[in-house]
């Protein structure tokens, strides 16, 4: 039997098919074995979470003892250690396979924020060692996505309520991960991306840690945005499992509420949808219609109350998903389908706050009292007077820009950055067989607002405007062309249509174009501006009315000379043009 995971290169993409015997991790591992234990690091101490090498080892030790788990490293991290996930299947076979659901479960992506470490550290044991597997589930955990991170450990959460040491926020080039889904640039993202797309999970799990406002609940969680999903996936997601899933985690003794965002400084004055783009690990694995959900235990909260939190919610989404595995299965082949033939795609979302639901929240009394740091008005939880009410939700989002797709996208070989994203997230294109003369519609940039400081190592773009312009295009032998009916559909029109708010322009992938190459002399160009003028009746027309509105213009003679330049055929036409290309 072969599992196929593909590596990552740091330089180019590479396909390896590793045999399964080759993956069980015993003389050759990179970590030192200890004597085989049934108890984890945190189980000694619960006010201690494990470290990398105790992660792994453990996860080894596992791979050891019992057949039906598997850990496989499936690329290497920005600080050059492998990235591993740990597969676990009743029946022994470790590939994503049509009658069964794969659940993803992410750990360590904040190292701070860890509980999720150690809960699957536990639950991976106590399903091995009870033989009590779901058998319709594979299981699939990471066992520490951030490594750089966890490396570098200290007590850098000064909010958090232990443990004694964690892992920092920051991966080795102090990227978030949590930001990186459509960008890429960490080489652990590179390796996770190869991974999504080999197991092509239908449902995720990212677990972390809030920060924030005081409360009675120990779990908090946002599901993938409802409005996102295709409608059958979104439908069944919120009727069915999130209203069974709160029904379980309530009889567990962890009753939750949605992730806190608040308009106010206080939650009771109600709570506001998360909006998770796809630079985000949900709203990434939502391009592929996978529902997810991002668990936030809350931080004030002892440790252990955050572990046994996590292992909560992680086995009741894994119960969840092997009573409905043909459900949820059907339900994304169904979607998957129609995504091959929608027409119109959403680009961007924004609350809509005329519609409000309402949930009931377990709070703080929250008031003000002077600061003894500044004497000024400061927030505070009174601990001494909980409550229970009903408060407002907002947690529907509206279409705010979209577009209709082409029936094929054509994309030169000199952007390969671009194109080896396209193609490791499962999207097929096809090369020009011979250079080749296209009518296509250009894009042009005519508008777009940049970030005044950079953001996770970006100036991004956002506030995107084009005008098109049907253009004959000289294409290549070994451009790209990517049809538009494929079940990465949305994928491929969020990344590639420009105004996409996380669109491989808004990171900046294409703003080379935006530079203008070849300029004019001014007292050179003024004869040759004047006899444009001459000879062009209807171009001197447009620079008098021009003249005649805007006055800064007509008191500025080199912008009246580049309008001119601009109208002629000595000005390039590269400059601002997006170099996607949509077919018709």
């Amino acid at each position: 039997m072969k599992l196929g995971f593909p590596f990552v290169n740091h330089c180019y993409l590479r396909l390896i098919v590793i045999s399964c015997s080759l993956l069980r991790l015993g003389s050759t591992s990179l970590f030192a074995q200890t004597k085989p234990s049934d108890v984890t690091p945190y189980e000694r101490n619960t006010n201690q979470t494990a470290t990398y090498a105790q992660i792994i080892s453990w996860y080894q030790q596992l791979d050891r003892q019992y057949d039906q788990a598997k850990l496989v490293e499936v690329g290497k991290t920005d600080i050059g250690k492998p990235l591993h996930v740990f597969l676990l299947a009743a029946d022994k076979q470790f590939s994503s396979r049509p009658n069964r659901v794969t659940l993803l479960i992410n750990n360590g992506i904040h190292p701070g924020e860890l509980e999720g470490i150690d809960a699957c550290m536990m639950m991976a044991r106590d399903l091995l060692k009870a033989n009590k597997l779901p058998k319709n589930v594979l299981l699939a955990i990471v066992p520490v996505y951030n490594i750089d991170g966890a490396l570098n450990r200290g007590v850098s959460r000064v909010n958090q309520n232990g443990p004694e040491s964690y892992g920092f926020r920051g991966n080795a080039r102090n990227l978030n991960l949590n930001r990186d889904f459509i960008k890429a640039e960490a080489e652990n993202t590179k390796a996770f991306q190869v991974m999504y797309q080999s197991l092509k999970p239908q449902v995720f799990i990212d677990n972390h840690t809030s920060d924030g406002a005081d409360y009675q609940h120990i779990l908090t969680y946002f599901a993938t945005q409802k409005d996102k999903l295709h409608p059958t996936v979104s439908s069944y997601m919120v009727k069915t499992f999130q209203a069974e899933l709160d029904k379980t985690l309530t009889a567990k003794g962890f009753p939750p509420a949605p992730y806190v965002d608040s308009f106010s400084d206080t939650p009771d004055s109600g709570l506001i949808g998360y909006n998770d783009s796809p630079r985000y690990s949900t709203g990434y694995a939502t391009l592929f219609n996978c529902f997810g959900f991002t668990l936030e235990t809350h931080m004030w909260k002892d440790y252990p109350a955050r572990v046994k939190a996590s292992y909560a919610f992680d086995e009741s989404v894994m119960q969840l998903c092997d009573r409905d595995a043909q459900t949820i299965l059907a339900n994304q082949k169904k979607a998957n389908e129609a995504v091959s033939q929608q027409t119109s795609f959403p680009l961007s979302y924004k609350l809509d706050r005329t519609k409000t639901d309402s949930i009931t929240f377990l709070g703080y009394s929250a008031a003000y009292k002077l600061s003894e740091v500044s004497g000024l008005k400061r927030l505070y939880y009174d601990r001494s007077k909980p409550f229970t009410k009903r408060i407002p939700y907002w947690n529907t989002f509206a279409v705010d820009a979209q577009v209709d797709k082409p029936r094929a996208y054509v994309i030169p070989q000199a952007w390969w950055e671009v194109i080896t994203l396209l193609k490791r997230n499962g999207v097929k294109l096809q090369t020009l067989p011979k250079d080749t003369l296209m009518a296509v519609s250009a894009y042009y940039i005519t508008d777009y607002k940049s970030g005044q400081r950079p953001y996770e190592g970006h100036y991004i773009h956002s506030g995107v405007k084009v005008r098109s312009e049907t253009q004959q295009i000289q294409f290549y032998k070994g451009d790209y062309l990517i049809l538009a009916n494929q079940p990465t559909n949305r994928y491929i029109v969020e990344t590639l249509e420009p105004q996409g708010v996380d669109s491989f322009f808004a990171w900046n992938f294409f703003d080379s174009t935006l530079d203008q190459k070849e300029y004019f002399s001014d007292y050179i160009f003024e004869d040759t501006a004047a006899e444009l003028l001459k000879k062009d009746p209807s171009l001197r027309k447009k620079l008098d009315e021009k003249r005649a509105s805007d006055k800064a213009f007509a008191e500025n003679a080199d912008a009246q000379l580049d309008f001119i330049y601009r109208q002629t055929p000595y000005y390039e036409k590269t400059h601002n043009r997006y170099p996607v290309y949509r077919l018709k």
